[in-house]
């Protein structure tokens, strides 16, 4: 049965399945691109955003992994980043020599992406791949350098409209949508 859509919500892009089997085939590619005995890498989510999707993820990826968190906050309670993104809460396990991937919500401009990656490498990441939701490549601003041999997983491209749900939020709400939609503008503007 289909759940109703949120009042505030113009239309829905992702549903739950959709999303599921997308995250499927990203833990897959991500299986083989790290196969067994080579060292698993260490996952990064992006809070507070990537929570869901991180851990969606991780659950299907077979391998001992080690999960943290990173914050870092570019958009306030806005619904454009700042381009001046500032990292507020720091790694606790140790990425020196470790294939770390990154896991977003969504890239957008590219700055906080950027920002993390540059972090990563001065901990001394041996390498630095990317997992993200949705990229909103329209909006790029910053060209992406991955570390060492990291690669980029995408899970959709996004057309650029103000999304919400599957962790995502506008002013910390619309995080538990269990889909993603396009958020009316009114209730934005």
């Amino acid at each position: 049965m289909a759940k109703a859509i949120h009042p505030h919500l113009d239309r829905i892009l992702w549903n739950e399945d959709q999303i599921s089997l997308r995250v499927s085939q990203i833990a897959a590619q991500i299986l083989h691109d790290f196969p067994a005995p080579s060292p698993p890498p260490v996952f990064i989510g992006v809070a507070t955003g990537a929570f869901l999707f991180l851990a969606d993820l991780v659950r299907k990826i077979d391998l001992p992994i080690t999960v943290d968190l990173v914050r870092a906050e570019s958009y306030g309670s806005g619904t454009v980043s700042n381009g001046d993104p500032i990292i507020s809460s720091h790694l606790k396990v140790d990425v020196n020599g470790s294939h770390v991937i990154l896991v977003e919500d969504i890239v957008d401009t590219g700055h906080t992406l950027s920002k993390l990656i540059a972090h990563l490498k001065l901990k001394g990441a041996s390498s630095v791949s990317v997992c993200t939701l949705l990229d909103k490549t329209v909006r790029r601003k910053v060209d992406i350098q991955l570390v060492g041999e990291g690669k980029f997983y995408q899970g959709f491209e996004c057309p650029d409209y103000f999304v919400v749900g599957y962790g995502m939020d506008f002013a910390e709400l619309y995080r538990n949508l269990p889909y993603i939609g396009v958020l009316k503008p009114e209730h934005y503007s």
